[in-house]
């Protein structure tokens, strides 16, 4: 009888120690904790959600508004608006570089905003229909000048004046193209006709030459001075 009792208390738990009691108390706050939070965050995007489509259906009826920009948003709430004007039928962009600065704007179907007004506040500026207007004026005016000159073809530079002419009272019409006539070679620098340059002795006849000289030379150096 005892070794059946004895086996009976042994299989059974043993009651939580007083640490073990204090872990599982922490544990039970904190998820009561983060479920609170969750709760909170949920309804919290509820009310952001409500907000946001009265705005947007104001923004509809207000037929003075073609379009509007929202104050920077984190990424999910601004999630939500993108869905809310969607929903809307409406078009919508985020802008901005940070995430923390990052903005919606909104625009009617009918006043969709062009590719140059998207680059404009991609870039941080303001939009200016009618700066715009001129630029994309003074664009085609390059544009067609541009072309005319193309179909023209190259451009011939002519002087203004002639050169002659603008000098004439230094030189003299004339003065070059007599100068050029009145040229003539000189005859001390080498101008000699061909058939005058050929030297018909061979080769031996030459050097038989140039060595008969080279012993007049020196004869004529060997001979005393006259007295």
């Amino acid at each position: 009888m005892a070794d059946l009792l004895g086996s009976i208390l042994s299989s059974m738990e043993k009651p939580p120690s007083l640490g073990d009691q204090e872990t599982r108390r922490k544990a039970r706050e904190q998820a009561a904790r983060l479920k609170k939070l969750q709760e909170q965050e949920k309804q919290q995007k509820v009310e952001f959600r409500k907000r946001m489509e009265k705005e947007v259906s104001d923004f509809i009826q207000d037929s003075g508004q073609i379009k509007k920009k929202f104050q920077p948003m984190n990424k999910i709430e601004r999630s939500i608006l993108h869905d809310v004007v969607e929903v809307a039928g409406l078009t919508s962009f985020s802008f901005g570089e940070d995430d923390e600065c990052r903005y919606v704007m909104i625009f009617k179907k009918e006043f969709a905003p062009s590719d140059e007004e998207l680059d404009s506040y991609r870039r941080g500026e303001e939009w200016d229909p009618q700066k715009a207007e001129e630029k994309r004026k003074l664009k085609e005016l390059a544009q067609r000048q541009e072309e005319e000159v193309a179909q023209k073809g190259p451009v011939v530079v002519s002087p203004a004046s002639d050169y002659k002419d603008k000098y004439s009272h230094l030189i003299g019409k004339g003065a070059a193209k007599d100068a050029a006539h009145m040229l003539q070679a000189n005859k001390t620098y080498g101008c000699v006709p061909v058939a005058n340059k050929r030297d018909t002795r061979s080769i031996e006849e030459a050097m038989n030459e140039i060595r008969a000289k080279k012993r007049l030379r020196q004869s004529a150096e060997e001979l005393p001075p006259t007295s």
